[in-house]
């Protein structure tokens, strides 16, 4: 079994923040590989409903073309070639029946979503187990301590504190930019792998 984190989101578009945050969890791990998972684009409008979202050929292969040069980075498409957008309970059992045995990778501004929000957490945690992301001021140890839900979970969540730079970094900014025509290169390319930077420009 290929140890590994699984990352699940929109990626809409991916940029150098998820690659950043990616790596450090990679390195503080140790497992061989970081498997990105993007959801499906009707899901992301309609259940998410972001402002928008690049199609899920358009985040495939912005996804693709960054993992090209970096080994660690591989992509899985199985969430996309479902009819319905699976649980994430769901993708990780798939992952595991491929070979890999994978972790979820979350971050923190997600955790108070557990309880109510989520399917099969409990199951998630004790059998893939949970590496949560700190993002902004969260105190991570602090928020599963004092809820009762997320303390019962506390064995099966690892918190890794990441770098500060990467916390003001966002796809909706990305798109922002890109919706109000600032395409000055010097401006977008401090968001996004260079891979995909013309893509974007186009």
């Amino acid at each position: 079994m290929k140890k590994a984190l699984a990352f699940f989101g929109a990626f809409n578009p991916p940029t150098v923040a998820h690659l950043r945050l990616a790596e450090f969890a990679l390195c503080e791990t140790g497992r061989e590989q970081v498997l990105f998972v993007p959801s499906k684009d009707v899901y992301i409008r309609d259940e998410q409903g972001k402002d928008s979202a690049y199609s899920d050929e358009e985040r495939l292969h912005m996804l693709r073309l960054t993992a090209n040069t970096r080994p660690w980075m591989r992509v899985i498409d199985w969430e996309m070639r479902q009819p319905h957008q699976p649980r994430t309970y769901e993708t990780l059992c798939h992952l595991r029946e491929e070979g890999f045995e994978a972790s979820l990778l979350m971050g923190s501004d997600k955790l108070p979503e557990l309880e109510h929000g989520w399917k099969h957490v409990e199951r998630i945690a004790r059998e893939f187990g949970i590496v949560c992301l700190t993002r902004g001021k969260d105190a991570c140890e602090q928020m599963i301590l004092q809820d009762r839900y997320l303390s019962g979970l506390s064995p099966y969540i690892t918190v890794l504190n990441t770098p500060g730079e990467t916390r003001d970094i966002s796809s909706t900014q990305v798109r922002r930019m890109v919706s109000e025509r600032k395409r000055l290169t010097d401006e977008i390319s401090a968001f996004v792998p260079p891979e995909i930077l013309t893509l974007l420009l186009e």
